[in-house]
């Protein structure tokens, strides 16, 4: 029997609109730890049979990974893609490339503030003056508010990305945001990307190659020395790891 036909028959759910939060979060307590060594395509499976169209994939564009292995799953599936304002050049053509040549519904989520009032609200450049607060009002208020149609989110998070995300799970509850957050990827290695990659032919933002490993907004991403930490470029000089995203 396939991964996937096993999958289908262990843990294919009905969908999950109208559930409570309760409900959800017992949910996982109970499929957690069974899928925690599936490989990503049955955790994607089973998010899928399990939530339906109540289920979205989240991407940066760094690559087109999780989306490309998602779509091969389920054609068709919502990606959210967070455009900030500050995004490179590069990373929107990647999101563009990924809409045009993927089987995928790419819905790009904008906050209500443009740049210029932000600046006319905030202050000029809040990313230098209040980065927090920057992040929580381009990318975490409109995920937030885009994760209100949906029961469950996957994302890219990998536990060898940096030491912060050693206990992500695969399958867990985001408190914060009342969802269950899927992390199809989380145990896969640098060197098992980077086969897929290559495998599969999918796309991959420029800068990867530029020395950006860890690609975010252009004022709080710098280039990153060969063998250093992928993600010390992001907020380059501060104390600041995360944008919020996965508090």
């Amino acid at each position: 029997m396939s991964l996937s036909t096993r999958a289908a028959r262990d843990f294919k759910g009905t969908h999950t609109e109208g559930r409570t939060p309760e409900e959800l979060r017992e949910l996982v307590s109970h499929v957690g730890a069974e899928l925690e060594l599936a490989p990503a395509e049955v955790i994607i499976e089973w998010a899928v049979a399990t939530f339906g169209d109540r289920f979205a994939i989240t991407s940066s564009m760094g690559d087109a990974v999780l989306a490309h292995l998602a779509s091969t799953v389920a054609p068709g599936i919502d990606v959210v893609f967070l455009d900030t304002g500050y995004h490179f050049v590069e990373t929107i053509g990647t999101r563009d490339a990924v809409e045009a040549t993927l089987p995928v519904n790419l819905r790009t989520v904008s906050t209500s503030l443009t740049v210029a009032e932000q600046d006319e609200q905030y202050g000029k450049d809040l990313y230098k003056t209040d980065p927090d607060l920057c992040c929580a009002l381009r990318k975490v208020k409109p995920l937030a508010d885009t994760l209100a149609e949906y029961d469950a989110w996957a994302t890219g998070l990998r536990r060898a990305e940096t030491h912060n995300r050693v206990i992500a799970p695969v399958v867990g509850w985001d408190a914060r945001k009342g969802k269950v957050k899927v992390s199809p990827l989380a145990r896969w290695s640098d060197e098992q990307v980077e086969r897929y990659i290559v495998d599969n032919g999918v796309l991959v933002n420029p800068l990867v190659h530029d020395g950006y490993p860890s690609i975010g907004c252009w004022p709080c991403t710098r280039r990153v020395a060969p063998g250093d930490d992928p993600r010390s470029g992001r907020w380059a000089g501060t104390s600041k790891t995360e944008c919020g995203i996965h508090a």
